[in-house]
């Protein structure tokens, strides 16, 4: 997945002062997600903004069907592609709380790593289970028990930090510069962290892949959502691009690591369906060689 930052208060712009400057946003745009929009550019990056965060919510969900069909996740994805996957998506999340992102980019954020949660719960169920070891029951009990106490504390998390965030509106202008410039840049640099744990996250997977010669137990649904919202993201973020040259400078170092990390993932992704459709000709073509094996021998055994 990739970072949900879409609507950030660029330059530090804060909702209070924000507010006093929309004056001909869209209306339903600011409700819902305190974005002062005011031209069409801007419209559009937000409406596509928002495909972008309904394709990485429902990205997993395929992988979980077809895991769940299987039961061979373990024996498709790689380790190292899920933890750096979670470990992205922690780094976003503090990320986004620590430049004081909007309430809808921080639901969001958790609701990814509650996602990335129960996709590695699946991954270890099916691994200590396909294992058949003795103290498998165990191990899986202990897991579900961790699992449940971790999905808990992000369910409390989650209503505390929102409600946090709006009671401290009015002190946040009173806070002093330097404390802001010193979150700021800590966001900043979990930014770039997150943008290598996302690119980072795909050789594992495509090493296995190649190790393997298969895709099986892998569903591409997964990283064609992943390449859409993906796409989507960069675009939203290139499309409130400012006019002025100036601004539009500092704009782009403002997001550079999220840009880095869309469109870098989105490249890597292209190697991983070329993957899918060579190994899946290559599957296609190994039942019709078994069978001009196979057929030569049972006409020799008729003539005898």
């Amino acid at each position: 997945m990739m970072a949900p930052q879409l609507y950030t208060h660029a330059f530090n712009i804060s909702p209070v002062e924000n507010r006093r400057l929309c004056i001909n946003g869209t209306p339903w745009i600011w409700h819902l997600l305190e974005e002062c929009v005011e031209n069409a550019w801007e419209y559009w990056s937000v409406v596509i903004g928002l495909i972008s965060i309904v394709c990485f919510l429902f990205a997993a969900l395929p992988q979980l069907y077809v895991a769940y069909q299987n039961g061979k996740v373990d024996q498709a994805l790689s380790l190292g592609f899920l933890l750096c996957w979670i470990g992205g998506d922690l780094t976003n999340f503090i990320g986004c709380y620590l430049t004081n992102q909007l309430p809808v980019q921080i639901v969001t954020a958790i609701f990814y790593v509650n996602m990335d949660i129960i996709v590695i719960s699946q991954f270890a169920y099916y691994k200590l289970k396909n294992q058949k070891t003795t103290k498998c029951s165990i191990n899986l009990k202990n897991f579900c028990v961790t699992w449940v106490l971790m999905c808990i504390t992000l369910c409390v998390i989650l209503p505390s930090q929102l409600l946090l965030r709006h009671q401290d509106q009015s002190t946040v202008l009173e806070t002093s510069k330097n404390t802001l410039g010193m979150m700021e840049m800590s966001g900043f640099i979990c930014g770039y962290v997150s943008c290598m744990f996302y690119l980072g996250s795909r050789f594992p997977q495509l090493y296995k892949n190649f190790q393997r010669r298969s895709t099986e137990g892998t569903s591409y649904l997964l990283f064609a959502l992943a390449m859409m919202g993906n796409c989507t993201y960069g675009l939203s973020l290139v499309l409130k691009m400012p006019a002025a040259e100036s601004l539009r400078n500092l704009y782009f170092l403002h997001h550079l690591p999220w840009l880095i990390g869309s469109f870098g993932v989105l490249f890597l992704d292209i190697f991983m369906t070329a993957q899918f459709i060579m190994y899946r000709k290559q599957n296609k073509r190994r039942p019709s060689l078994v069978a001009l094996e196979v057929e030569p021998l049972l006409v020799n055994e008729e003539d005898s």
